[in-house]
């Protein structure tokens, strides 16, 4: 009798240990799923509706049941200001955008892309990416943000008033542009411009202008910092095949002449119209912008003919020199879940998903193997086919830098300054912004 009683006493005890180490492992995988059931991401964005990314975010958490995630659209126009503040306070977002200029400012704020299997490495990043994006978001090895998409500056131009013209085809070089320029120019009998042949020369009322000076700097082979990252060195001269040059001072000329009265370009002036409106209204006949301001043209003028074509180039060069602008996702480096963002972030770029976020849209692509995918848009076609040749500079504060531009165009306009003084207080200006 004692002894059934020790056996079943035995028997009770396995039981109950037993029980004891099931719950256990329950509960040490119920902390584990506890860890990841309570991640929640979110995503401040700019220029996308809420509707762009819910099929994503619908479609990644139902494979991913640990993970939340909510996207709020904030205004450009205090964005950056909203951003620091939050970064500062614990509060700010575990994704957010950053310009394709950022990255020298904001390098200490991001959660770098970590290197194991599942992620991209460097050259699997530049490997599907164009290389602007590369260059901008990839620094000592690291990877920093991913792009969505990469715009780049094309030519908008009125085919109506081209035919007037009798110009058949939009210029694709500088020189075959100023030509276009003084035959689509037309003056009244007091002087004032009837019709603009662009929207070139000055700054305030250009859309875009310190862009467009930046385009034509890099078409002309000026060095815009020096390889350290310390000076400007966009208004030094350049030794070259026997000839001295000053290719940032030439494009500084070209730019300006546009809005000299004593020139033959001269087809603009600090009078005109935002250049937008002024092309919506059909009173220029080209202007250089961005893929997003189609639609823009389109809603002030749904009934103009007007068509994008690749920006012009610079005769007899080697190769396309295009200027890029856009923005890129990246994570914080306040963010509690920083794996899990960058997985957020894998997933929206793959080739299929970043196809149908590009279908809702418009944007020019970032991917290269979707860029003839989108040569057959014939909108989106000469954003396609420059975005392998669009490049950017090094700027540690673009904002700054761009009232830089802006105040040098202007002093030229206004024969304030020469070529030379604008453009080297511009210089010392930068470096000073490069060294502090």
């Amino acid at each position: 009798m004692n002894l059934n009683f020790d056996i079943d006493k035995k028997k009770i005890l396995i039981i109950i240990g037993a029980v004891i180490f099931v719950f256990i492992i329950i509960l040490a995988v119920g902390l584990k799923e506890g860890r990841r059931g309570s991640v929640h991401l979110e995503i401040w964005g700019l220029f996308d509706e809420e509707e762009v990314y819910s099929g994503f975010i619908k479609e990644y958490t139902q494979s991913n049941k640990n993970v939340a995630i909510k996207y709020t659209k904030k205004s450009i126009v205090d964005y950056e200001k909203e951003l620091i503040d939050a970064l500062a306070a614990d509060r700010g977002p575990d994704i957010f955008l950053i310009h394709n200029t950022w990255l020298p400012r904001y390098e200490d704020k991001i959660s770098a892309m970590p290197r194991v299997k599942e992620f991209f490495t460097p050259i699997s990043f530049q490997e599907t990416f164009v290389d602007v994006a590369y260059r901008d978001l990839v620094k000592n090895d690291k990877i920093y943000g991913i792009p969505l998409y990469v715009d780049t500056l094309a030519l908008f131009y009125n085919k109506d008033l081209f035919n007037s013209a009798g110009i058949p085809h939009p210029p694709s070089t500088w020189e075959e542009f100023v030509k276009d320029v003084e035959l689509l120019t037309k003056r009244s009998s007091t002087g004032e411009f009837e019709t603009s042949g662009a929207a070139m020369g000055t700054a305030e009322n250009i859309n875009r202008a310190v862009d467009i000076l930046y385009l034509l700097m890099l078409q002309t082979g000026t060095e815009m910092t020096d390889n350290q990252h310390t000076r400007a060195t966009f208004n030094e001269s350049i030794y070259t095949q026997g000839k001295t040059l000053n290719p940032g001072k030439d494009a500084l000329r070209f730019y300006t002449d546009f809005a000299n009265p004593t020139k033959s370009v001269y087809c603009w002036n600090r009078q005109m119209h935002y250049s937008i409106d002024a092309f919506a209204e059909e009173k220029t006949a080209m202007m250089i912008n961005y893929s997003y301001h189609i639609d823009t043209i389109k809603e002030k003028a749904p009934y103009l003919n007007f068509a994008i074509a690749p920006v012009p180039q610079i005769k007899d060069r080697k190769f396309d020199i295009n200027y890029a602008n856009y923005w890129a996702f990246t994570v914080s480096k306040k963010s509690k879940s920083p794996y899990e963002a960058w997985r957020f972030l894998m997933f929206l770029s793959k080739r299929e998903n970043l196809k149908k976020y590009l279908e809702k849209t418009k944007a020019p692509t970032s991917r290269r193997d979707l860029i003839e995918w989108q040569r057959n848009d014939p909108e989106l076609r000469p954003f396609a086919s420059q975005v392998l040749s669009a490049k950017s500079w090094y700027q540690v504060d673009n904002q700054a830098i761009e009232e830089i531009f802006i105040n040098m165009i202007k002093s030229v306009v206004l024969g304030e300054a020469t070529l030379d003084q604008a453009i080297n207080k511009a210089a010392n200006q930068v470096t000073v912004l490069m060294r502090r």
